[in-house]
């Protein structure tokens, strides 16, 4: 395993990896687009199943639920996109990248998911973990570290689906 510190004023990523360590707030905005995309989706199943519940309460409560496992299984996906392409739809959006630490490429989509469900350490002690890139040599959170990756900036940015103004 590398370290970044050694040698270094500023945290450079792993040799052949693109562009250089994301600040903590590059990785606060995506997180937030992604958490955004998640919650606009919660808002919008919760409308229609209270519409959907008011003329049958079963055709509600089934309408929510099934909206609230779409949800449930978008959040993984884009924990597994996070691991098998390196960027979410937030990261896509604002050109961030998670990579391995160690070989510079993607890590795959199961470590991807389970990075994902290590953030749940981060939030563990007074959302410690989620500042910890603010201090850390690397900015690492602790899934980042349990995991061995990294985030990387400068990468285009990409927009999240076909450019329909063409």
């Amino acid at each position: 395993m590398s370290d970044f510190s050694q040698g270094y004023s500023t945290p450079v990523p792993p040799t052949g990896a693109p562009g250089q360590l994301a600040s903590w707030g590059q990785r606060v905005v995506a997180t937030l687009i992604d958490w955004l995309i998640i919650v606009v989706g919660y808002i919008a199943v919760f409308i229609v199943a209270f519409i959907l519940g008011s003329i049958s309460n079963t055709l509600g409560v089934l309408i929510g639920l099934i909206g609230y496992l779409a949800l449930v299984a978008a959040s993984f996906y884009f924990y597994y996109l996070n691991g098998a392409t390196g960027q979410s739809p937030g990261k896509r959006l604002t050109g961030l990248k998670v990579i391995s630490e160690t070989t510079g490429g993607v890590i795959g989509g199961g470590a991807g998911i389970v990075r994902g469900l290590l953030h749940i350490l981060d939030g563990v002690i007074c959302y410690v973990g989620f500042l910890l890139p603010l201090w850390d040599a690397k900015r690492q959170t602790i899934a980042d570290k349990i995991i061995h990756t990294v985030v990387v900036a400068g990468l285009p940015s990409q927009p999240m689906g076909p450019n329909l103004f063409k």
